[in-house]
């Protein structure tokens, strides 16, 4: 079902991208466009990883290495992973200094979770406990579980590129005999705005099911909560320097928040409406807060 959910959100980006292309070009532009959203669906199937832990300036990390800095953090990860019934995922840290995480990669087997350095240091020095951090990995985990990442990339990816068409559409616009001034600024201005609905749907549907995967990896959605409200007001303070692009895979939304009209093109759910729905759930399956 998931990875039905994949191809259907890459055949409906696409027909957007086709459709702009036969505005454009006629038959012509449309075969062109549909190469080209082949090549970026395909970009992103293989190499959004890379990508991506290039864009947080991430690396990996492994046991021993670094005097076994991360060895904590891997340890955790692969018993979180274990209850998920994974496989072990590679294990990055980013630079950044705002306290965050994200998950990347394909799929199951090719999959990586990555916290900041900034969120592990708030842990090291006891500003974010053990039970919140498990929390955070549990959510990225889910996020896995589902296929969430390789959702969430296509989408930003396509969207954009649909953004980019339409510009294109505007100032170059289709053959001449064609050309209508008023349809040219309707399919300038609605098809990138469907595009971007389509991408803000999907990644806040992910994020309330990741919250609500993690939570039930962890056994401790009250920690998970208590780390969404951290980290936010973190982030508010210390802003990420990360492509808007990409910024749709970390827990919290790494830049400013968005507010008025624009919050219908948001990427994430807002935080009080995720942590009502975590001590729900809490409640719900009577779970103590930190519990073991």
């Amino acid at each position: 079902m998931e990875k039905l959910k994949v191809f259907g959100l890459m055949a409906v980006l696409s027909m957007l991208m086709v459709m702009l292309g036969g505005y454009i070009g006629g038959s012509g532009g449309a075969s062109m466009f549909f190469v080209g959203s082949l090549a970026i669906n395909f970009g992103m199937y293989w190499f959004s990883d890379k990508i991506v832990l290039r864009q947080y300036r991430a690396h990996v990390v492994r046991p021993g290495e670094d005097g076994g800095r991360y060895d904590e953090l891997y340890a955790m990860i692969d018993r979180l992973r274990q209850r998920a019934e994974l496989p072990m995922p590679v294990v990055a840290v980013s630079e950044e200094m705002q306290p965050n995480a994200f998950a990347t990669g394909r799929n199951h087997a090719h999959a990586v979770v990555c916290v900041t350095r900034g969120m592990w240091e708030m842990v090291q020095a006891g500003q974010m406990t053990r039970d919140e951090l498990e929390g955070v990995m549990a959510h990225e985990l889910a996020h896995v579980k589902h296929y969430h990442m390789l959702v969430g990339t296509v989408a930003a990816s396509m969207a954009g590129a649909i953004m980019l068409i339409a510009r294109m559409a505007f100032f170059f616009g289709g053959r001449d005999e064609d050309r209508n001034p008023l349809g040219m600024i309707l399919m300038m201005i609605l098809a990138p705005v469907a595009a971007m609905l389509i991408r803000a749907a999907i990644s806040q549907r992910n994020e309330f099911e990741a919250d609500a995967g993690g939570a039930l990896i962890s056994g401790k959605p009250l920690a998970l909560a208590s780390a969404l409200q951290r980290i936010e007001r973190m982030a508010e303070v210390r802003p990420m320097a990360v492509s808007p692009a990409a910024s749709h895979l970390a827990i919290i939304n790494p830049l400013a928040g968005v507010g008025g009209l624009m919050s219908a093109f948001r990427t994430h759910p807002p935080t009080e409406q995720r942590v009502a729905r975590l001590q729900q759930l809490a409640a719900n399956a009577h779970v103590q807060p930190f519990g073991r």
